[in-house]
């Protein structure tokens, strides 16, 4: 397995990171992801541990707290082989403070995960979204300073814009407080808006790519064809609505590319697409996830190979949309505004 330096920093991560959104099952939203129970969980961790898939991430609302407890339980006795990533900030529940980014609710979100985990640190925290609501020198003052009680060694942020990223981080530098290294974000080859304002703050900050979702919100896994009816067992059926929207004919331009890629290569649509991201700029890690064993298997067979030139470029070709203005405007002007590389 190959190992990435988080952003900037000097902590390094695996290129596959194994999300665990499909432990615990509570609530009928997460329930469609998977229950996962702990002995399942358990399973899937050793299977990540044989691969060398080091580092799991969760986040408090997952099955409301039921998936942290579940991975805390499946890496009891062995938590000096893994890397635990959790996120908070989104309400947990309906006390008035159980909610955003204020002093308040990171120290007890901190806290609490740290009990579920099983832990007395976690390597890599991070605001699931901006809180408007708090201003950002509470944050990251909070931040600091559970990093310097060692409960938190590295930190980053979830679903910001640019410029929620850049304030956050011009704020740190100000004070001297600790930055943020990660950005969780949704990346896929069909959803690339990382690309047009993110990925060059990635590269100027030293912030690197933690990706959620890089199948597409599930539209990636080899089961949707043009022409032919959604799988009568897809998630989809009830969650399509909840995740990023993605025009029908420009997804089945993108599965028409990842299909000719495919018998070429003789590897999976879902292992092209995540062998693409990883090909991308500032990407560190992308986070896989399975509700079984077979699922976690077909992911792992990403890494270990690459795509040629040539078949990036026929992926690039098939994925790229207009970007949102001035990002249009900029890409007119290369020798100014040089593409990521």
């Amino acid at each position: 397995m190959e190992y990435r330096r988080l952003g900037a920093s000097g902590f390094k991560v695996p290129v596959l990171s194994f999300g665990t959104g499909t432990f615990g099952g509570k609530g009928d939203f997460f329930k469609e992801w998977g229950s996962t129970d702990v002995a399942e969980a358990r399973r899937l961790v050793d299977i990540c541990l044989e691969a060398g898939v080091t580092m799991f991430d969760s986040a408090d609302i997952y099955s409301s707290g039921a998936a942290e407890s579940v991975l805390g339980e499946a890496i009891k006795g062995r938590r000096d082989q893994v890397l635990i990533s959790t996120k908070a900030t989104f309400r947990f529940d309906d006390r008035p403070n159980s909610v955003g980014s204020s002093r308040y609710h990171l120290i007890q979100s901190c806290d609490a995960a740290l009990k579920r985990l099983g832990t007395d640190y976690i390597d890599l925290f991070q605001l699931h979204g901006f809180d408007a609501m708090t201003p950002v020198e509470e944050t990251v003052s909070t931040l600091d300073d559970l990093v310097r009680a060692g409960k938190i060694r590295y930190l980053g942020v979830s679903n910001f814009s640019g410029w929620h990223l850049m304030k956050s981080l011009a704020v740190a530098d100000r004070y001297g407080y600790s930055r943020y290294v990660a950005n969780q974000a949704y990346y896929s080859l069909i959803g690339r808006d990382y690309e047009w304002e993110q990925m060059p703050l990635g590269l100027d900050q030293g912030v690197g790519a933690v990706v959620w979702s890089p199948l597409g919100w599930g539209r990636l896994t080899g089961k949707l064809r043009r022409g032919q009816a959604l799988p009568s067992v897809s998630r989809l059926h009830k969650t399509a609505d909840m995740g990023p929207q993605v025009d029908d004919e420009y997804l089945y331009r993108v599965i028409d590319a990842l299909d000719e890629v495919a018998q070429e290569t003789g590897k999976s649509v879902p292992q092209i697409a995540l062998n693409w991201l990883l090909q991308r700029p500032t990407v560190s890690t992308v986070v896989i996830g399975a509700r079984n064993e077979e699922q976690l298997r077909q992911n792992l067979g990403a890494v270990g190979w690459n795509l040629t030139a040539e078949q990036v470029a026929k992926l690039d070709v098939a994925s790229v949309v207009t970007p949102a203005y001035p990002y249009w405007h900029q890409r007119g002007f290369d020798e100014r505004n040089p593409p990521p590389v």
